[in-house]
């Protein structure tokens, strides 16, 4: 890891996610019940948007970001338990939690196929996938200007990707969409917001 994703990445992610229009979004995460897996913890900022969980695991690779995170959230009615660790391949059992969320997350993890995978092996049969991320436009032209720019911005934005198609990655992992919200959101910026359960 160099000095810019140790020691500034980590602060600027959590400055961009800490925006009013992001903390209206985050309200979708409320409906997790239960024993949680957050996949992308990042700095904490789901936290209280949590009503009617147990515990939540917080998973994310960056140690830093989770060292924010214990400086911001204050104590809540729920353990959590921090897991460093890779969503492509999850240090849990199969089939252990009731629902697991990712927010803006699956745009910056390498291989997300094999993300989603893990995802649906570690949610229980009945499970709810909640998610809110960004990913390729359904306007053409906005989408061709983001499969450019990918290349820069993933190198300054922790391996971010403007151009992934979020609901395509989801069913390929083989997840069911209960339902979903896609819309602009900015410059660039399309997002998907829905819920997904394991196809049986």
């Amino acid at each position: 890891m160099n000095l810019y994703n140790k020691y500034i990445l980590p602060h600027l992610i959590n400055s961009v996610m800490r925006k009013k229009n992001k903390k209206k979004e985050r309200t979708h995460v409320g409906q997790a019940l239960g024993v949680v897996l957050e996949v992308g913890f990042g700095s904490g900022l789901n936290t209280p948007f949590y009503k009617k969980i147990e515990k939540l695991f917080a998973l994310d690779t960056s140690k830093e970001l989770y060292k924010i995170a214990n400086s911001q959230i204050k104590s809540f009615n729920f353990p959590i338990e921090f897991i460093q660790g890779s969503a492509e391949k999850i240090p849990l059992g199969d089939e252990i939690v009731d629902c697991v969320v990712s927010t803006w997350t699956l745009c910056s993890i390498p291989h997300p196929k094999i993300a989603l995978m893990e995802i649906a092996r570690v949610l229980k049969n009945n499970g709810k996938f909640i998610f809110i991320e960004h990913g390729e436009s359904t306007n053409k032209n906005e989408a061709m200007t983001q499969k450019w720019l990918t290349p820069v911005w993933s190198k300054i934005a922790g391996g971010c990707h403007l151009n992934r198609e979020i609901d395509r990655l989801i069913t390929e992992a083989g997840f069911k969409i209960l339902n979903i919200e896609k819309k602009k959101v900015g410059l660039l910026n399309f997002m998907y917001k829905g819920v997904a359960i394991i196809k049986q």
